[in-house]
């Protein structure tokens, strides 16, 4: 399984960018996609997760702001990101969960087992 995100890049605060997560193929046993963000020195963090049914989950700080979505016809997961802020400024990675993963630790990284490379979002005020 590998994972390929794109779509960073340098914004002024109340900007938007859309992330993009090309996947290989998806596991038999995943549940759900996920993107989490780190920013330097700080642990990183779930952003929001996809399910394959698509249930979405977001963390708080984003919820009205950024969407989650899924295109099953090219194996793609979107992050659309609104209103940018400058503490949106990290490394956004996308990841698919692994087998048995518990929806809601959603937001834990070891509840993931492919990862994809990152991508920057800096977002300047």
């Amino acid at each position: 399984v590998q994972l390929q995100a794109s779509g960073g890049g340098l914004v002024q605060a109340g900007g938007s960018l859309r992330l993009s997560c090309a996947i290989s193929r998806f596991p038999l046993d995943y549940d759900g996609i996920g993107w989490f963000r780190q920013a330097p020195g700080k642990e990183r963090e779930g952003v929001s997760r996809i399910s394959k049914l698509g249930i979405t989950d977001y963390l708080d700080s984003v919820k009205g702001r950024f969407t989650i979505s899924r295109d099953n016809t090219n194996n793609t997961v979107y992050l659309q990101m609104d209103s940018l802020k400058p503490e949106d400024t990290a490394v956004y990675y996308c990841a698919v969960d692994r087998d048995k993963a518990v929806r809601r630790r959603w937001f834990e990284p070891s509840q993931y087992e492919y990862w994809g490379q990152g991508t920057q979002v800096t977002v300047s005020s």
